[in-house]
């Protein structure tokens, strides 16, 4: 975008130096109106260029944000994850306990 910047700045310059000049010249118009002619165009692509921008930067906004739901998402799950092995953990060394009593008693 700065390159679009330095030419639309750059024609307008033209533009202005062109405006004072005495049109004695027989391309003077004609080179005016390629020059207008060329900023509108450069002023399309432009607006062309921000609108691509902003939808970009939407796309970004709204990927960041579900990146962060996922992330979250997993942190949960990995919560729950870990919760259930220590659960599972604990149950089995109750069974291994119980085991053990009836070992004793069988004895």
């Amino acid at each position: 975008m700065n390159n679009l910047e330095k030419k639309e700045k750059n024609l307008k310059e033209l533009l202005d130096k062109l405006g004072t000049l005495t049109t004695t010249y027989s391309q003077s118009s004609y080179d005016k109106e390629k020059l207008i002619t060329e900023k509108k165009q450069l002023d399309l692509e432009k607006n062309e260029v921000e609108k691509n921008y902003e939808e970009l930067l939407r796309e970004h906004k709204y990927l960041k944000d579900k990146l962060l739901k996922l992330q979250d998402e997993i942190g949960k799950k990995s919560e729950l994850e870990k919760k259930f092995n220590q659960e599972i953990d604990e149950l089995s060394q109750e069974t291994n306990e119980l085991v053990e009593e009836i070992d004793k008693w069988q004895m």
